[in-house]
């Protein structure tokens, strides 16, 4: 397993290379397993390369944390140490103002409007805005639709959720979020989700499926409700360094690789979603179906006015909500 300061003294290494097809491999982190969607869809752009550049271009794949947490391993990539890390927008928001847009809650009707977001100008708009931070947007891959499950009581409206106290990332658009709401934001530690549910700490999270399942934290909370509040992506980012040091050739090579890999990293996840909601139904969760998305979205709109700050942001934001999503994906 290779160690992290090799992966800093790389860029360093390889200072006088001109021609990256004899260098190493392209380096790539992704914090989730090795068989989690994302992670395969790295895999999926080593294979699409080796073949299209007859082994002259390969990716060399580092999952499960190896490389440190996701916030570690964008600021090695920013550094030049990292070719390739996979990362949820989060700790992207503090960096790439535009991509707070893509984290608004209620933006996205459904599965098949976020994608055609992705998919389309308004998403290359966002990831092209990561340049200038050292970073090169090379697409997403989807986390899904997330939703608020807790110990109480099925969640219809916001008013079901007032007074809870629920679990959010340590994000200030999600603990902007649950204040609209009227409920008590607790950041927490992802891996300390589970006894906090069972203590009372907190009264419940929110996420997708295959979190809630993997997690077992349907064992302590088992009313999910299907808020779809937010359905923010994952993205796979490259280190402009590493992107500036190849050809022409090279990048389009890449660029391709990652584009192709999408649908099958969506194939893969929308398979896990379906897996982990039969599961946890098995298991006896309640899930609630006939929420008002209506009266959730209303109470989001001083949420979108605090965070879309630029005349710019605004017309992302009027770009995706114009969106026709009938050419995407049936909704999860």
């Amino acid at each position: 397993m290779i160690r992290r300061r090799e992966l800093l003294l790389a860029p360093l290494l390889l200072a006088g290379c001109g021609d990256r097809k004899s260098a190493r491999p392209l380096f790539a982190a992704d914090s989730q397993p090795d068989d989690y969607p994302t992670t395969q869809g790295i895999h999926a752009i080593d294979r699409l390369l080796n073949e299209r550049t007859n082994g002259e271009m390969r990716v060399r794949v580092y999952p499960g944390g190896q490389m440190g947490a996701e916030k570690d391993t964008l600021e090695i990539a920013v550094f030049g140490g990292l070719d390739l890390t996979r990362v949820n927008l989060a700790p992207i928001n503090s960096i790439v103002p535009e991509t707070i847009v893509l984290a608004l809650p209620f933006l996205f009707r459904s599965i098949a409007h976020s994608r055609a977001a992705f998919d389309g100008t308004v998403g290359r708009k966002i990831l092209d805005a990561m340049m200038p931070y050292g970073l090169r947007g090379m697409c997403y891959y989807d986390s899904g639709a997330r939703s608020f499950y807790n110990t109480k009581r099925p969640i219809y409206s916001p008013d079901d959720i007032a007074g809870m106290k629920i679990r959010v990332q340590n994000s200030d658009i999600y603990v902007a979020m649950m204040q609209a709401l009227g409920a008590n934001p607790t950041p927490i530690p992802y891996g300390e989700v589970y006894q906090s549910l069972v203590q009372g700490v907190v009264d419940g999270a929110e996420n997708n499926y295959p979190s809630y399942e993997s997690s077992r934290h349907f064992e302590a909370a088992g009313h999910y409700s299907l808020t779809r509040h937010v359905m923010a992506p994952e993205v796979l980012v490259a280190s402009r360094r590493s992107w500036d040091r190849m050809t022409a050739e090279e990048q389009d090579y890449l660029q391709a690789a990652a584009s192709d890999s999408v649908p099958i990293m969506r194939e893969l996840w929308d398979a896990r979603v379906g897996v982990s909601r039969q599961r946890v139904i098995e298991r006896g969760v309640e899930v609630v179906e006939n929420v008002n998305h209506a009266a959730f979205a209303e109470k989001m709109l001083p949420v979108w006015d605090r965070f879309v700050v630029t005349p710019e942001m605004r017309a992302l934001v009027d770009e995706i909500v114009g969106l026709d999503e009938t050419q995407g994906a049936a909704d999860a």
